[in-house]
């Protein structure tokens, strides 16, 4: 598998440096009936469109699907935790927020945002964690653990069907700067960036997959590849891993000026969790 993947992107690396791309991988997309949002002012891509619309009809269906879709065992988990009382406060989610369903609708849309104390932007990850810290007096949950994804799956879903909107005004600007050159910036043996696969090629066909604009508002997200949800953080850990690069912690600051820039690069898109993808 592995082979089969840098196989795949060694072929995207090829089309990056100006070669000529082989033949079969010329082959567009769209799905039929795809919808798409208009970009805002300033957004390098034509038209915003969900990495939904690059999915096979199998996947789609199964997103679609709540009883089907396994990411709902996440929201369900997720349910469970935020009625649950932690820490030394003895303190439930619910007690401080009430019904997630009120106090948390577009929470989710708006993430990251800019925390004074900590002089930096926060994602939902970190938020709730704070949370955790502070007013449960309770350990902070480990990043990709079931508890973590799960609380975050579940106040992003409370969005969900909602457009993605952040503000990156201010001292969010610099984040949204050092996100751009995240975004833009070689690296790994095959020396590519964000950029190559979801901007410049997306809508390619490579062997069987389909590149995307590699949006980023359907995570967390149940990936089939790794049979479970995930978080975006992982996610750029595997295409690090993928072009060969040494992939940083998670809740890295690189990382989460990326997820500021790709928040804000994909603003109108609808927040999709618990979405599925390949």
């Amino acid at each position: 598998m592995a082979k089969r993947v840098l196989a795949v992107l060694a072929v995207a690396a090829v089309a990056a440096a100006g070669a000529s791309v082989p033949a079969g991988a010329e082959e567009q997309w769209p799905a039929p009936g795809y919808q798409s949002v208009q970009p805002q002012p300033g957004n390098p891509l034509p038209e915003l469109v969900s990495g939904y619309w690059f999915r096979t009809v199998e996947v789609r269906a199964l997103q679609d699907d709540d009883f089907e879709n396994p990411g709902f065992l996440w929201v369900e988990r997720g349910a469970e935790l935020w009625n649950t009382k932690a820490g030394e406060a003895g303190k439930s989610c619910a007690d401080c927020h009430g019904a997630a369903e009120e106090s948390m609708k577009g929470v989710g849309a708006s993430y990251p945002k800019w925390n004074a104390e900590l002089g930096k932007p926060v994602n939902l990850e970190m938020r709730i964690n704070l949370c955790r810290e502070r007013n449960q007096k309770a350990e902070p949950w480990k990043w990709e653990s079931d508890e973590l994804l799960a609380m975050t799956t579940y106040v992003k879903y409370q969005s969900r069907g909602m457009p993605m909107k952040i503000d990156i005004s201010g001292p969010m600007q610099e984040w949204w700067e050092r996100g751009k050159e995240a975004y833009y910036k070689r690296r790994g043996q095959l020396g590519m960036s964000c950029a190559h696969c979801h901007e410049t090629y997306w809508g390619h066909k490579l062997r069987a997959d389909t590149l995307s604009q590699g949006h980023i508002n359907g995570f967390p997200t149940y990936r089939l590849k790794w049979q479970k949800i995930g978080s975006l953080h992982r996610r750029f850990r595997g295409c690090e891993e993928d072009i060969r690069a040494n992939s940083s912690p998670y809740g890295d600051d690189e990382y989460l000026a990326l997820e500021v820039y790709l928040s804000w690069r994909g603003e109108g898109l609808p927040i999709e969790t618990p979405s599925v993808r390949q």
